[in-house]
């Protein structure tokens, strides 16, 4: 891997594919992170980082009886931590104590749209809800009793990621749970309506574990154009422990079929264990490039703390990480 020297992030737009605030948003300015030093040193996992004003907002899983955590960043190396809930009324539909991987974006008309995983009281499922906000730091309320994406037959859904295509329309891609009963674990996508509170026909199946690496599981998609290809960032094997690893698959079109590389973009051992089970991973689009934002655990494996870096695009558009030099 080449070695990182220090490296400037300035914010670009995202649309809705990877947490953007809008095509006519300010950019907030930057500055440079320690190479390999935790962006936030306490257990922020599962973030969804956005670009708003002349600032970063970053949501993570709750803990500590928060629903969903969110921090702020004048320039995304320099984190706080907000003490607050940005969810604290789940919906009816929704127990507490498992509302995992948040992805957040801005909707045509201002308002800001949170996609949520939450426990079904009725099935027990984890299932996909969302809420809607005027402000992007402000705090989220219910858009419905009822999710958006609960396929109890499958073992459920959980990590919503939205993405909007060259031509403006917007997806909802997520992973069904299968692991939780013996069952395959699917990367799908549906159009979302206007409002971005329904879907729009079937679901599409993108993909499924099927590499020795990938164990049990894939999830946690996140969905980028490069040029005249669609490259799908996804995780797999046990969140716990070092097999956690973030992978890569890509296709000329958006329903695929997408091919896996055949290695992980991101992993314990290919990073030289500098990140452990790294995963839960977003794609912030900057002027000098992609960065990659992603959970990591600590030495003690106690948390899972905030990590970032770069990403860089082969002549035949293959995906690598630019590792912090040791």
């Amino acid at each position: 891997m080449r070695r990182l020297s220090t490296f400037l992030l300035v914010a670009a737009v995202v649309g809705l594919a990877a947490c953007s605030s809008g095509p006519d948003a300010p950019v907030p300015s930057a500055t440079t992170a320690p190479a390999g030093a935790p962006l936030i040193d306490e257990d922020f996992p599962d973030p969804d980082v956005v670009a708003v004003d002349d600032a970063w907002l970053a949501f993570a899983t709750g803990t500590s009886g928060l629903n969903i955590r969110v921090a702020q960043s004048p320039d995304l190396a320099s984190w706080t931590v907000e003490r607050r809930d940005a969810l604290p009324v789940l919906p009816a539909w929704a127990s507490a104590g498992r509302t995992w991987a948040p992805d957040v974006s801005q909707r045509a008309d201002g308002t800001w749209v949170m996609y949520v995983t939450a426990q079904d009281t009725d099935s027990g499922r984890q299932c996909i809800g969302v809420a809607t906000s005027a402000e992007a730091d402000g705090t989220y309320a219910p858009a419905s009793d009822e999710p958006l994406v609960c396929p109890v037959d499958v073992g459920g859904a959980i990590d919503p990621s939205t993405f909007t295509d060259d031509d403006g329309t917007r997806y909802l891609l997520w992973k069904t749970d299968g692991n939780c009963c013996g069952l395959n674990t699917w990367i799908e996508i549906s159009r979302l309506s206007g409002d971005g509170l329904s879907l729009v026909g079937e679901p599409t199946r993108l993909l499924r574990q099927d590499q020795a690496w990938e164990g049990n599981l894939v999830e946690a998609p996140v969905l980028v154009r490069h040029d005249d290809e669609y490259a799908l960032l996804y995780s797999a094997n046990d969140y716990g422990g070092d097999s956690y690893a973030t992978g890569v698959a890509r296709s000329t079109t958006l329903l695929g079929p997408y091919t896996k590389q055949p290695e992980p973009l991101l992993s314990t051992s290919g990073s030289g264990g500098l990140f452990r089970g790294p995963g839960g991973q977003d794609v912030v689009r900057t002027d000098d490039g992609d960065v990659l934002v992603f959970h990591a655990w600590d030495e003690l494996y106690t948390y899972r703390a905030m990590h970032s870096v770069p990403l860089t695009w082969g002549a035949d558009g293959s995906l690598s990480v630019v590792l912090p030099s040791s």
